[in-house]
């Protein structure tokens, strides 16, 4: 006689296999700058982007209150610094650095649980002002970071 085998339903959507009979919803709290150096629409950048791309790649409702999933943070560092140097010891190149601190916590599963740190940077011209090309490159890194931190929050099942 054939042994009955079970099955589990889960849904893979751009690398997140996420079995939505146990996982409902996720609460997203707010990343406050907490770097030295701070600009202002970073925040609110880096929480659009994370909000935005757990919608679109994910099942997941997100709620205010308590929640399946939860993830959290801070945004640790945001950073200039010179690269290539000409010979006359210049910089030509500038590398803005962004770091943010994640919490995340499955409260089905500890073992998924992780506090972790991810960077990411772009360098551009040193002739160019910051001012300039600010806003671009911060919405170019927190595109980055938040897919670094899917893919080890909820694209790692």
């Amino acid at each position: 006689m054939a042994v009955p085998q079970s099955c589990r339903i889960s849904y893979k959507l751009n690398g997140a296999a996420l079995d939505y009979t146990v996982y409902r919803t996720i609460h997203l709290g707010e990343f406050p700058i907490r770097a030295a150096l701070v600009y202002a629409p970073l925040q609110q950048t880096f929480e659009n982007e994370l909000s935005d791309y757990i919608a679109r790649n994910t099942r997941l409702t997100i709620t205010d209150g308590a929640s399946d999933l939860e993830l959290e943070g801070e945004i640790v560092n945001y950073s200039l610094s010179p690269q290539a140097v000409t010979e006359d010891a210049y910089a030509s190149r500038t590398r803005l650095t962004i770091t943010v601190r994640v919490k995340y916590t499955d409260s089905k599963n500890d073992a998924n649980s992780i506090d972790q740190t991810f960077s990411a940077y772009r360098d551009f011209d040193a002739s160019q002002m910051l001012i300039d090309v600010q806003e671009q490159l911060c919405q170019e890194i927190a595109k980055e970071l938040v897919e670094l931190i899917f893919n080890a929050t909820l694209g790692n099942w």
